[in-house]
């Protein structure tokens, strides 16, 4: 029996065969998520937290990425920018950002906040890796002067042009009692699943983006 030549087989299902191999042959996007206590989990068991449902997430839809979790709980933009080199060790192709929450908290600078996060920016885009970044609001109790200076820094950073955006991270969680945890600033891990789901059409998109800058495998 003769093999068939692949070019000969009909249209459509040749087209997905071919899509198929290309997929199961290349590298996985591995994607660096880079935050504070929102992308550690904090406060949940590890399989309920951010980073293993957006693997999960992404690995239901076949994507072919992986999540690194560099999530620490109590980091301020500082600490973050702090141990970015580290986190880049792991040579991610993707990066999502979390961060400002720990900023707003101890009512730290915002334009000091702003120059952190736009250092962090300035190192991925000078690496040609795809960002998706998402912004966070100041708490309440800091008053409106500061939440406006705060809130002025996410609208500044996210207009920057080539990043995939997210307004707010906790976007449809907060503040809902029920999608949070007992301290009223985490989300319980049905909070977590509401942000996974939000976020999946922009990580395909930056998956798609960092494939696209990938070498063939």
């Amino acid at each position: 029996m003769h093999a068939i030549p692949f070019r000969r087989l009909p249209g459509r299902p040749a087209t997905l065969l071919l899509l198929c191999l290309v997929l199961c042959a290349a590298a996985p996007v591995k994607i660096m998520a880079l935050g504070d206590s929102l992308t550690a989990g904090y406060g949940l068991p590890h399989d309920q937290g951010f980073v293993v449902q957006l693997q999960n997430a992404i690995d239901a839809e076949k994507l072919n990425a992986t999540v690194l979790d560099d999530g620490v709980s109590g980091d301020t933009s500082a600490d973050a920018l702090a141990r970015l080199d580290w986190a880049l060790g792991d040579d991610p192709n993707a990066a999502i950002i979390e961060l400002g929450g720990n900023d707003g908290l101890r009512g730290l600078p915002p334009a000091e906040m702003e120059r952190n996060i736009a250092a962090i920016l300035d190192t991925l885009k000078a690496r040609h890796i795809p960002v998706l970044l998402s912004g966070m609001v100041a708490p309440p109790n800091m008053g409106p002067a500061y939440s406006a200076a705060f809130h002025a820094v996410f609208t500044r950073l996210l207009a920057r042009p080539g990043l995939i955006t997210d307004p707010f991270f906790l976007q449809g969680v907060a503040p809902h009692e029920t999608l949070e945890q007992a301290d009223h600033i985490h989300p319980n891990a049905a909070g977590v699943k509401i942000i996974v789901a939000r976020l999946m059409p922009e990580v395909r998109r930056l998956i798609a983006r960092a494939r696209r800058k990938m070498p063939p495998a």
